[in-house]
Parts: structure tokens; sequence; C-alpha cells
């Protein structure tokens, strides 16, 4: 009896085991049969930003590139608010299938959680995808400022300590923390004024009552080509083709200026790789394309194509360089 009990027991032990490696047998075939299918599905891509702006553009031209390069449809879902952290904790949160994707840009990987503390951690809740693309920001002086060079700013507004203030699109912007990086190199005197928008800031700029915007370039090109603002030096390592004349801040004398506001795809947590590495080859593929460029370029910006780990090293320097220049300059966002 103990012997036949024993035999069974080893039996059932045996069978349970079987079952079980079948089972998971099933879930790994599973598993790669639908990571081979991807995408067998429509595909949504948030865009955390409002229909009109730099976000909602870059979004719409990749739907559309993709839904042809991929063969299933590809649909921009616009959730704005909290400087990108709604549509952030909402790809978080998503399913790791491929299914829900986000336009990451500088905001919700850069200088939003840089000034608000624990809102989400902008590399371990997020799985890198691609780079798209950057654009440059300028500086510009109103054209009433008696300054043609940074070197010239720098001393006009130490000699002038209240005539130089400065306006951005909120506190805790690209174009906020920019200028700060700035003053804190130069220690260059100048009040930032905070604006719903970088439009406003420029109307209040031509009423005389701010100097000196830090604008990204296509929204700060219309103003200085029709003359009312004075662009002085551009981001990035190179000049912009757009403004050949107009200095990088380094060739100004000014090092570490290499801020864009750019563009990429990013995912939920613990996306699979093999998906992940299938949605950057398709989108480095359309990047290569001339009326992608093309499209691009008219917007000012550059397209930027990048391996997984090289968009996950850049998110990872933007993160901290942005908290950086947040902690020198003392700005938290509550």
């Amino acid at each position: 009896m103990l012997n036949s009990a024993i035999h069974c027991s080893v039996r059932t032990r045996i069978m349970a085991a079987l079952a079980a490696l079948f089972w998971f047998s099933l879930v790994g075939v599973h598993a790669q049969d639908t990571a081979s299918t991807y995408p067998n599905k429509p595909v949504k891509i948030i865009a955390p930003q409002a229909p009109g702006g730099g976000v909602d553009l870059v979004g719409r031209i990749m739907v559309d590139q993709l839904r042809l390069a991929m063969g299933q449809p590809f649909l921009l879902d616009n959730e704005a608010g909290a400087g990108g952290a709604i549509a952030a904790k909402m790809t978080s949160r998503a399913s790791p299938d491929g299914y829900t994707l986000m336009i990451g840009y500088v905001a919700t990987h850069g200088t939003t959680p840089a000034v608000k503390k624990g809102i989400y951690d902008p590399i371990k809740d997020f799985t890198a995808i691609a780079m798209i693309g950057g654009t440059p920001n300028i500086l510009v002086v109103n054209k009433t400022l008696p300054v043609t060079k940074l070197g010239e700013l720098v001393a006009y507004a130490k000699e002038h300590p209240n005539q130089t203030d400065y306006g951005t699109s909120g506190v805790g912007t690209l174009n906020h923390l920019l200028m700060e990086q700035f003053k804190n190199l130069t220690g260059m005197p100048s009040q930032a004024i905070a604006y719903r928008s970088i439009g406003q800031a420029f109307t209040d700029s031509i009423g005389g009552h701010i100097q000196v915007i830090f604008p990204g370039l296509s929204a700060g090109l219309p103003h200085v080509r029709n003359g009312s603002f004075r662009a002085l030096a551009v981001t990035g390592e190179k000049r912009h083709a757009l403004l050949p004349d107009v200095p990088t801040f380094k060739e100004a004398g000014f090092e570490g200026f290499n801020g864009l506001t750019w563009y990429g795809i990013v995912g939920p947590p613990k996306l699979p790789e093999s998906i992940r590495n299938q949605l950057n080859a398709e989108i480095n593929k359309i990047l290569s394309l001339p009326d992608v460029r093309k499209s691009f370029s008219e917007q000012a910006l550059n397209v930027m194509p990048m391996s997984v780990k090289e968009f996950e090293n850049y998110m990872q320097l933007e993160v901290k360089h942005w908290h950086d220049v947040a902690v020198a300059s003392k700005i938290v966002v509550e």
C-alpha cells in the first residue's frame, strides 16, 4: 500500500510538472507569435500636448508614416495638461504590449520631472524606443536693446539690472531653464516673467515690458525675420541653416548650451525587446525618407535617428542636466 501511494504521488508530481512545462511552452510560443505579428491591431500614440503644438505636429507626421510602414492604423491621442505629466502617467501605466506609445519629449523626459518632484521616473517608468529629432532654441532680444552679441547683453544687463527681464512660457519650461542656465554661468541679472505661452511673451516684449526671450527656433524665427527681435545665439553644436549668420553659444564663448526641443517615441516599462527593436528600425527608416526630412525641416526640426541604447543614454543625460539646472536655480514646482 505504501509503495503504491508513493508511486502514485511521484506520478502525480511528474504529470503536474509536465503540464506546467507544456503550459509555459504555450505561453512562450504565444508571446513569440504576438511579437512576430506585431502590430495586428490599431496602435495608439499619446501626444502630451493639445492639438496645434510641436508635439502634435510631430505626432501627426509619425502616425501617418507608421501606418504606411507597418500596415495598421496608428492613432494620435492628445492628452494635454500638467506639463505632459498626465500623458506620461497614462503611458507608464499602460499594458506593455506595444499598443500604447507616447511622444516623449524634452518636457516629459527632461524639464518637467526636473522641477516637479516625485511625479514619475522618466527613465525607469518608460521604455526608450526611438529618437525622432530636435529643434534648437534661440536667445533673442527686443530690437530696442542696444546689443548685437551675447557678451554685450551680459555687460548691458550688469550695467542696467532692471532693464533686461526675460519672458518664459511658464515656470520650469525649457525656455525658462535655458535662461537660468545662462544666468548661472554669466552672473547676468535678469528677472523671469512667466506667461501662459511664448506667444504672449513676444506680445508683451513688443509692448516694451520685457527685453529678452529664449524660445524654440520655430517660435522665434518669424519675429527675427520681421525685424522686431535680434537673434544673438542658437543652441546646439552647429549653426542652423535657417539662421546661418547667428552663432552657436559655443562660438560666442559660452560652453554647455546644446539644449534642444527634442521629440522621440517611448512606451510603458517592460516593453518586449522584439517590439521595441522593430519600432526603432521602422522609425529610423522613416526618418531617412526625403519627404519626411523635408516636412520636419520646414518646421525647423532636424531628424536625429538613434539606436535604442543611444536614445536611452540621451534621455538619461537630459534628465540629469535639467535636474542640475533646476537645483542650481532653486526652481521647484509644487
